[in-house]
């Protein structure tokens, strides 16, 4: 594998550039000195940005966008061989390296390389870490899969020793990074396109803890089933966090205020570190928070930085964020696209003031949303009216013949009022014709579902 050289910057040309991770690391590139360049298929504010930091951005894919001095080439999971770009850089021997390469390079130069990992909050739990190390005064360099007010966007280039960055396990991406710290939250069933089954993934998040050397750390949740599968036998230092007596860290004393914030009291070894008070809504952000204070524990970070930290985020975007209001009708948008994001996301939502809970869901991806059709139902019947749009097919095409009516099918089953609409229009005019004064509207899901939230409120 090509090894990047960071004291001799190159031309780099990244495919894809535009994604929220290509974009933060072309960034950071930038920042060190490297000539960029790259492609995606249209512009946007990331690839805005991008230009104005000095890369060359094409917008369109094709073989003349790799221009002669290009050193090496830089593309994502989505990418294929038939890609015009991708072939054009193998036709001229360029060495290439996936996106997880490359940033597993970019970890190696960090003394404390952080890698967040778990099948659901990963990007809440990197974003609560991030906070936490500003308040305590740490410049950290930060890459996160969502925007972050705190940092500006998805990226933060700092002048530390200490990096922070989410680890997605899909297409066993996590394997190329080079962390000697991870958070494991959580392990379940998803990404079945690429994994065959749980167990599948389970060996796959085993292989990611493998990767600690002896003087590293993993915090894990004993929430996870059999978590000491996966963390057995490892040289390093192993901490949990959980609702055990013997966890490492855990919480008692729960309480919420009237928009499910909660307060709780926190546990080292079982010795009381005091109270903190999170800025996010839902009893799933008690465990983030916990895996983040963990992480942030190891670094010597004090419980007062970690109190400003985690009381002052609010949110990344696209998780649980308020959008704003509009004929007295509450609009948030949320990220969830797994039954048990859902449900997490719903029963914070169900704690918030609200005369009716509408969900209005875009499931993302066939192969998920087949794996899934009974549980994605469950989950959504906790709101009072589900709205359903269109599959986002991501990188597939349907060859398994499923729609959204397979889930409404099994809603109505469980006697939740469903409507299923097969476009954004339909939908803005249904919720326009029926939500009222008092209501609170959550759309939901990983593609573009939050353009029906925004339209609504003129944005």
């Amino acid at each position: 594998m090509y090894q990047m050289d960071f004291q001799k910057p190159r031309h780099v040309h990244f495919i894809g550039i535009g994604g929220i991770s290509m974009s933060g690391l072309a960034e950071i590139l930038i920042d060190e000195g490297f000539e960029v360049s790259g492609s995606d298929s249209q512009r946007s504010e990331l690839t805005e940005h991008l230009e104005a930091a000095g890369a060359r951005i094409y917008y369109g894919q094709r073989a003349a966008n790799i221009e002669d001095g290009v050193d090496v080439v830089v593309y994502t999971a989505a990418v294929h061989p038939d890609n015009p770009e991708y072939a054009e850089a193998c036709r001229r021997n360029l060495p290439m390296l996936s996106r997880a390469q490359l940033l597993g390079q970019m970890m190696k130069n960090y003394r404390y390389a952080m890698g967040i990992a778990g099948t659901h909050g990963k990007t809440t739990t990197t974003s609560m870490v991030t906070e936490i190390l500003l308040a305590a005064g740490e410049d950290p360099t930060v890459t996160v899969g969502g925007i972050l007010s705190a940092i500006g966007g998805n990226i933060r280039v700092g002048a530390s020793k200490l990096f922070v960055t989410e680890a997605c396990e899909y297409t066993n991406s996590f394997l190329s990074l080079e962390p000697n710290m991870e958070a494991i939250l959580n392990i379940e069933e998803d990404h079945l396109d690429f994994f065959k089954d749980i167990d599948d993934i389970r060996r796959s998040f085993r292989a990611y803890a493998e990767k600690l050397p002896a003087d590293g750390l993993l915090v894990i949740g004993s929430a996870i089933d059999r978590w000491e599968e996966i963390a057995g036998n490892l040289p390093c230092r192993v901490a949990t966090f959980g609702n055990r007596p013997e966890d490492t860290y855990r919480a008692r004393q729960i309480s919420h205020d009237a928009y499910a914030r909660a307060s709780f009291e926190v546990l080292e070894n079982g010795q009381s570190l005091g109270m903190v008070t999170l800025g996010v809504p839902g009893e799933h952000n008690v465990n983030n928070a916990l895996a983040a204070i963990a992480l942030c524990r190891a670094l010597s970070v004090d419980m007062d930085a970690i109190r400003r930290g985690l009381g002052g985020f609010t949110g990344a975007d696209r998780r649980f964020e308020k959008k704003g209001e509009i004929g007295g009708v509450t609009i948030v948008d949320d990220y969830a696209h797994h039954p048990r994001e859902i449900a997490a996301t719903l029963a914070a939502a169900r704690e918030c003031p609200h005369r009716k809970l509408w969900c209005v869901f875009q499931p993302h991806t066939y192969t998920r949303t087949k794996a899934f059709l009974d549980e994605f139902a469950q989950a959504l019947s906790a709101a009072d009216e589900v709205v359903l749009a269109d599959i986002y097919a991501a990188r597939e095409t349907d060859t398994l013949g499923i729609s959204s009516a397979d889930i409404a099918g099994r809603i109505e089953k469980i006697g939740t009022p469903v409507h299923y609409f097969r476009s954004f229009d339909e939908i803005e005019t249904f919720l326009l014709e029926n939500c009222v004064h008092g209501d609170l509207l959550i759309t939901m899901g990983a593609g573009d579902i939050v353009k029906v939230g925004e339209r609504l409120l003129g944005k």
